[in-house]
Parts: structure tokens; C-alpha cells; sequence
């Protein structure tokens, strides 16, 4: 099943998510759409992925992700047809809204409640995995799109993709996802398997009702969190696209700025290696507050070092391996804090005001470097961002322990 998903989140973050920054100047200069039109309907898929992530979550915890990944591929497929048959912007916007829906099934929050349920107590390195290989995700299809690209116009990349989407994605996730889902009322034979270190966690499962899951998303220690992390993804995503701006505004050449914006994905997947070690080693609010720290400390530094180039380069896989370990930061919230039974719920939740800061970093982060009238400064004020997303993390909080709840350490 991990093997499976590994492959599935390549390709469907490969085609859903990395071949359209890719075919965006393509799709531009064939259509006539702006290239502000055609991005704001990209980013509404984002935004709708984290709005439909809310229910999708529920139905993750009451009947797991076989159908839910399945049908999600089938429809996925069909949205990505749609995009690549749009005669108009309107039609190419409510083909990536039907993507947006497609997203939220079969993206990182499905895969990561999959492996949560099935792999506790000792889901840690499955996540890890998981997350390593899918950052390969756009080291194979960016390349392979812009290939594509070469020989077919946009549209025919965009068929070929479906089709590599569908053959790869659908037979997996109805294959390798047929497993009962652990705590589940057909699940009986599963969970006497489940001995040991899941007996507790399933008995919890059982526990964690409505009223339960309730008490944690009204509760002070989950809003807080969920504002940390919001501002701290805003921050992180915003620096991303910015980077190569910046870069070139202290002096590096356009392609050193790429390789180095290459180099910080290198930085994201030693991030994600470091996350085990240091999860032994810390608290859940101590290396909470260490994280979105050291995004702060890293934004603080490009917005302030003017160089040499070399150092800036430093300074920037520094914030990819910041930017890799809060993948698994998120991942791990709600199961370091709270149950795994209500994982689905609980993260698609904690995840939609993440996803939506993200989808919105983009076009906000290029904003503000306008009205503030230089990159640096734009960096200067997500560092205070991302500073702030600290302070909140480390307010101390009581969690009150509900049933279907695990104390926070």
C-alpha cells in the first residue's frame, strides 16, 4: 500500500499541481486568456481542494479511502480531459474547479489519513516516505511536461497526462486500498490483528465521536495551532514563488536563482530525513516552535543579508529543509496532539485555511512586493509573518482530555 501511494501522489501531484506552471506561458500565448485569469482559476482549485477537504475528511474516518482515492482518480482524469478541451476561460475555470474537488481526494490529506490509520503507532516513517518520494513529483514531471511540450500543443500535453493519470492512479488506489479499514463495524477480524500499540489508539477510535471532535475544533490549543500553521504555510509559499525575484534583485543571474530554488528542494527532502530524529529528541510544542522559528530566522536572513550570492544560496536550502519538515509537521498534528480516529476530520479542518493561505500566497505575495515597492521589504514582512506563527505555537495550552482524545505532551 505505501509503495502504492508513493507512485499515485508522484503522478497526481505531477499532473494536477506541477505541469501547469509549466504549460502556463503555453496556454497564454495560444488562447489570449491573461495570464492572471488563467492563474486565479488554478488557484480556485486550491481553494476548493481545501474547502471540499472538510467533508472529505468525515467520510475518510467513517469509511476509509478506497473509494473516496478511487473515484477521486476517475475524476480527476475527467477534469484534467476538461481543462484540456476548455473552448473559453469560463469553461477552463469550472474544469479546474472540478479538479479542485479531484484534488481533495486523491492529494497528500487522503494519503496521509490512509497511512495514519493503517501503519499507528508506527505511521511516523510511512509519512516520511511518503512525503520523500512524492517531492520527487516535480523532478519527474516538470521535465516530462515541458517535453510534452515540445511536440504537442497544450491540449495534447494535457490528454496525454490524463491518460498517464488515469492508467497509473485508478488501478492502484482500487488495488492496493481494498484493505478493511481499521476500526471500522466490518473491521472485526482487522482488529484483533491490532494488538499491542493499537489497541489504545483504536479504543479511542471507537470513542471519538462527534461531540468529541467538536470539543477539540472549538478548543483554544486547536484554533491556535490552526492560525500558526496558516500563517506559517502564507509565509513559507510566499517566499517560494518570490524567491527567484529576490535573488535576481541581489545579483544572481536568472539561472543561478533557478538552480538555487533547485537547490532548496534538495534542502526540503533533508528536512523531511531530519523530522524522525528530531520528533525522538523534542516536545510536540518545542519543535513546533523550532520550526516555524527557524522559517521566520530564514526569511529574516534574505530579507536582510544582501549577499554574496553564495551565502544567500546557503540561506535558502536552509529554508527548504524548514520547508520539508513542516510537511510532516502537518501531517503529524492531530496524531501528536489528539486521536487517530478522527484523523480525516480533525485534518482536513486543520488543513483548509493552510491550503487556502497557500493557493492565496502567490498572487498576495506579489502584491505586496508591488505596494511595498521592493522584494526585500516583501520578505521583511513575511518573516514578522512567520515570527508571529511562532509566538502563537508557543503560547502554552491545556488540552482538556475528551473522550476519544490523547493529552498533548
Amino acid at each position: 500500500m505505501l509503495a502504492a501511494l508513493c507512485i499515485t501522489e508522484i503522478t497526481s501531484w505531477g499532473v494536477l499541481y506541477y505541469a501547469f506552471p509549466v504549460l502556463a506561458p503555453v496556454i497564454t500565448a495560444d488562447t489570449g486568456w491573461s495570464t492572471t485569469g488563467s492563474t486565479a482559476a488554478f488557484s480556485a482549485a486550491l481553494i476548493v481542494a481545501a474547502l471540499v477537504g472538510i467533508p472529505v475528511g468525515r467520510v475518510l474516518d467513517r469509511r476509509g479511502p478506497h473509494a473516496l482515492m478511487t473515484g477521486g482518480s476517475v475524476l480527476a482524469a475527467i477534469a484534467i480531459v476538461a481543462v484540456a478541451a476548455a473552448p473559453s476561460l469560463l469553461w477552463f475555470a469550472a474544469a479546474w474547479f472540478l479538479a479542485g474537488v479531484a484534488m481533495s481526494a486523491v492529494l497528500y490529506q487522503p494519503a496521509f489519513a490512509a497511512l495514519t490509520r493503517y501503519y499507528a503507532p508506527r505511521h511516523l516513517p510511512a509519512l516520511t516516505t511518503l512525503t520523500l518520494v512524492a517531492g520527487l513529483a516535480s523532478t519527474v514531471f516538470a521535465p516530462l511536461t515541458d517535453a510534452l511540450a515540445g511536440h504537442l500543443t497544450w491540449r495534447g500535453v494535457y490528454l496525454a497526462l490524463a491518460a498517464v493519470l488515469a492508467a497509473v492512479t485508478i488501478p492502484l488506489h482500487a488495488i492496493a486500498l481494498r484493505r478493511p479499514w481499521p476500526g471500522s463495524s466490518g473491521d472485526r477480524s482487522a482488529a484483533a490483528d491490532h494488538a499491542a500499540g493499537h489497541a489504545a489508539d483504536h479504543a479511542a477510535g471507537r470513542a471519538a465521536r462527534p461531540p468529541a471532535v467538536r470539543h477539540i475544533t472549538r478548543s483554544r490549543p486547536f484554533w491556535l495551532l490552526a492560525i500558526a500553521l496558516t500563517l506559517s504555510a502564507f509565509a513559507m509559499f510566499a517566499v517560494l514563488i518570490n524567491l527567484i525575484p529576490l535573488l535576481t534583485h541581489r545579483g544572481a543571474s536568472p539561472t543561478l536563482a533557478a538552480w538555487a530554488l533547485g537547490l532548496g528542494g534538495i534542502g526540503q527532502v533533508a528536512g523531511r530525513l531530519c523530522y524522525r530524529p528530531l520528533s525522538r529528541h523534542t516536545s510536540v510544542r518545542g519543535r513546533t516552535v523550532w520550526i516555524l522559528g527557524l522559517s521566520a530566522a530564514t526569511t529574516a536572513a534574505l530579507a536582510l543579508i544582501p549577499g554574496p550570492v553564495r551565502l544567500l544560496i546557503a540561506v535558502v536550502v536552509l529554508a527548504g529543509v524548514t520547508r520539508g519538515i513542516a510537511t510532516l509537521l502537518q501531517a503529524t498534528a492531530v496524531t501528536d496532539r489528539w486521536s487517530i480516529a478522527a484523523y480525516g476530520t480533525l485534518s482536513g479542518i486543520l488543513a483548509a485555511p493552510i491550503t487556502v493561505a497557500t493557493a492565496l500566497a502567490p498572487w498576495a505575495g506579489a502584491a505586496l512586493a508591488d505596494a511595498l515597492g521592493s522584494y526585500p521589504a516583501l520578505f521583511a514582512v513575511l518573516a514578522l509573518t512567520a515570527a508571529l506563527a511562532a509566538l502563537l505555537a508557543s503560547v502554552p495550552t491545556h488540552h482538556n482530555r475528551t473522550p476519544g482524545t490523547k493529552g498533548t505532551p
